[in-house]
């Protein structure tokens, strides 16, 4: 570990809250939602990515573009970047996304989802956190490398990709299916994708994600005459008070994850019939199961099919379901692998906190490398306002994320 390069990067850092502004001004004024969202994909905002990357100064860049009609430009946008240092025996990869998710309720946002707004050291808008803030640390980390002049032990890599938000089938699973080659076991990879507010989090374990589509087909008719139709939307609102039992069935609890429970939630439900005196005839529901490795995502799936069976026989429609995401638990990566050390080593000197690898309870895109046998460790520091109105960046923990990803590309 060289002291003096370190110091002089973190000095460096501190310098920077407008660029984090202007970085997070940038991407968050392009949505890059995902076409399943109604959205016209990442390009836009990987051709800024580019040109922040190119004005800065990089050695590699390898762009990896997942063919998708969807979208208006024909294909999803994965970036490979690669800052060679004094070996290539190691890359510390730092990944992060582009693609946002849509924000909702307007009524529920205080500003423009897509136009920045920053209050008290805090930048509010659609991504800034998600995953701005890892993209943002990144850029800063390069930018600080190269007014320093410094030149790291080992190679830097930074994977920038598309859809995270969806599954990742466009995003890192086809970077992995096309580019294997670039990630090797002695690799560190770190994800800025899940994390705490105070750092202490090292994310090295997950629980399976399955997503259910319930399509439930009645027959429509007028809403005076219900005894003439069957109402889909009744029997599916049914089956999700029914699914609620899936919290008796499988009930076991493991205090390495926050929750510590595997959770099972009704969420999307599709538009069915226009008008409010109609019994509408076709009804879809959604349901986002984050499941223990205790259990077999095909044992949730059969005590879901049966469920549904039940719900048929009651209100005599017909349930079909689809997993949209089926993403079983990959093994860990260890506590004490070499990343997770060198994560902790960088929390205690920049934010003098004892960091602990903790499981969590959703998943995250490190199942795809664990998957591949390349262990990966999600780590940043967030408020965890992802997902919701109001979503926002705290200023000083891009910056200080920053210095975190500093303090790892230095140890050897």
């Amino acid at each position: 570990m060289n002291t003096s390069s370190f110091q002089s990067l973190t000095k460096r850092i501190d310098t920077y809250r407008e660029e984090v502004i202007t970085f997070q001004k940038t991407l968050t004024q392009i949505p890059a939602i995902g076409p399943e969202n109604q959205g016209c994909g990442e390009a836009g905002k990987s051709r800024k990515i580019i040109a922040a990357l190119n004005k800065l100064g990089i050695d590699e860049l390898i762009e990896l573009n997942a063919p998708d009609p969807r979208v208006p430009e024909g294909y999803r946008p994965n970036l490979l970047v690669k800052i060679n240092g004094q070996s290539n025996d190691r890359t510390l990869w730092i990944m992060s996304h582009m693609d946002v998710v849509p924000p909702g309720d307007l009524d529920l946002w205080e500003s423009d989802p897509f136009d920045i707004v920053i209050k008290d050291g805090k930048i509010y808008g659609r991504g800034t956190e998600d995953d701005h803030q890892g993209i943002v640390s990144s850029l800063l980390l390069l930018k600080a490398l190269r007014e320093e002049q410094i030149v790291l032990p080992f190679d830097l890599g930074f994977a920038i990709v598309s859809d995270e938000e969806a599954g990742s089938e466009y995003g890192i699973q086809y970077v992995l299916q096309q580019r294997s080659d670039l990630f090797q076991p002695a690799d560190w990879i770190i994800i800025p994708d899940a994390g705490n507010d105070d750092g202490t989090m090292i994310e090295v374990a997950e629980k399976s994600i399955l997503w259910i589509k319930c399509e439930i087909k009645g027959r429509q008719t007028h809403g005076s005459t219900p005894e003439k139709g069957i109402n889909a939307h009744s029997a599916g609102a049914r089956l999700i008070v029914k699914m609620d039992q899936l919290y008796q069935e499988f009930n076991h609890s493991d205090p390495l994850y926050d929750p510590e429970i595997s959770t099972f939630e009704p969420t999307k439900k599709e538009a069915n019939v226009d008008n409010i005196n109609t019994i509408p005839g076709s009804d879809i529901i959604y349901f986002d199961c984050r499941i223990l490795p205790d259990y077999s995502i095909e044992q949730v799936k059969n005590r879901i099919r049966l469920y549904a069976d039940e719900i048929e026989e009651k209100f005599g429609v017909k349930i079909s379901l689809s997993y949209p995401q089926d993403v079983p638990a990959p093994s860990p990566t260890p506590a004490d692998s070499p990343v997770a050390l060198a994560l902790q080593k960088a929390v205690k000197s920049v934010l003098n906190r004892d960091a602990r690898s903790m499981g969590i309870g959703g998943g995250t895109v490190a199942a795809y490398f664990r998957e591949a046998g390349l262990p990966a460790v999600c780590w940043c520091t967030v408020d965890d306002t992802l997902h919701g109105p109001n979503e926002y960046c705290r200023i000083e923990n891009v910056l200080n994320d920053t210095k975190v990803f500093a303090h790892v590309c230095l140890q050897k």
